[in-house]
């Protein structure tokens, strides 16, 4: 009998869930860089694992949102959680070591979703990133979180290496109610081409000029066209929000935007598996995280 269903994976921002997706399904399917944050809408990716289908939803960060996009992202995370057939909660245990500024704001947002937990059914702890964390700070923090009675079980992996992950893959399995599969077999992803196309190019942006540029940019693919010969021609806008960030993109002679461009070709080719034509513009639309439009385009609730 063939099993399948949905695997929510919440955590603080930064805490991996993008890389453990990717990982679990074994192709890119959620855009990856140092900036927290980085998903804003959630990400259905397929994974295989004998008869079992998982579709595993990679959701924004869960944090305390301050603007209209956090609140939307935020609510989109919760709402997945709620519905999926398993819920995965992924902590950055290395974070929760370091004591840093950042790291401690992330483990406050950890501990935020543990409390959010109680009183519902339990979730599956995954720690993440223990490669590079001590043992004995690895086996307290364990002991901490799964003493709060919010987790039925408990996972160690490296999402960057792939250690773990195949035995965390194999329990998702297990606990996939039994169903025909939702998708066919070969599909790893549940995205709109012209969606996933944008979010390639806005991870290439944020990996290049992520310390100059706040959360002020997003990308729009304006047209995608199926040519004769086989390739892709797409058009994509990236905007930001004042004409003083249109320079940072830009870059001198032109030279940031182009290696965005051709970053972003790359990946683009090698997902799509045909040659593909990017052309990018760079466009100031000073207001566009308070459009409408743009929350319905992403799946978010404007109104959250």
């Amino acid at each position: 009998m063939s099993r399948a269903g949905f695997a929510a994976i919440i955590g603080a921002p930064n805490a991996g869930k993008s890389t453990l997706t990717n990982r679990l399904v074994g192709a890119k399917v959620s855009i990856v860089t140092q900036k927290v944050q980085t998903t804003r809408f959630p990400v259905k990716g397929v994974a295989m694992a004998g008869d079992s289908q998982i579709v595993l939803v990679d959701t924004p960060g869960i944090f305390k949102p301050r603007r209209r996009l956090d609140r939307a992202m935020v609510r989109a995370a919760k709402d997945q959680a709620e519905g999926a057939d398993a819920v995965v909660h992924l902590i950055d245990a290395f974070g929760e070591e370091s004591g840093k500024p950042g790291d401690k704001k992330s483990a406050e947002d950890a501990a935020m979703i543990t409390e959010s937990l109680k009183g519902g059914r339990r979730a599956i702890l995954v720690l993440n990133k223990v490669d590079l964390v001590k043992r004995d700070h690895l086996l307290a923090l364990t002991q901490t979180l799964f003493d709060s009675g919010v987790y039925s079980e408990v996972f160690m992996v490296s999402a960057h290496t792939g250690s773990g992950v195949d035995d965390l893959k194999a329990r998702l399995a297990e606990l996939m109610p039994e169903s025909p599969w939702l998708y066919p077999a070969d599909q790893t992803a549940d995205l709109p081409i012209r969606l996933l196309a944008a979010e390639i190019t806005r991870e290439k942006l944020y990996l290049r000029v992520h310390e100059e540029l706040p959360y002020a940019a997003t990308v729009e693919t304006t047209a995608f066209e199926d040519r004769k010969d086989g390739s892709a021609r797409i058009e994509q806008t990236i905007y930001v929000e004042r004409e003083s960030q249109r320079p940072i993109i830009l870059g001198k002679g032109g030279q940031t935007v182009k290696w965005i461009g051709e970053a972003a070709r790359k990946d683009l080719g090698e997902i799509l598996d045909r040659p593909v034509h990017l052309f990018l513009t760079v466009k100031v639309r000073e207001n566009w995280q308070e459009e409408r439009s743009f929350y319905a385009d992403q799946g978010l609730d404007f109104d959250a």
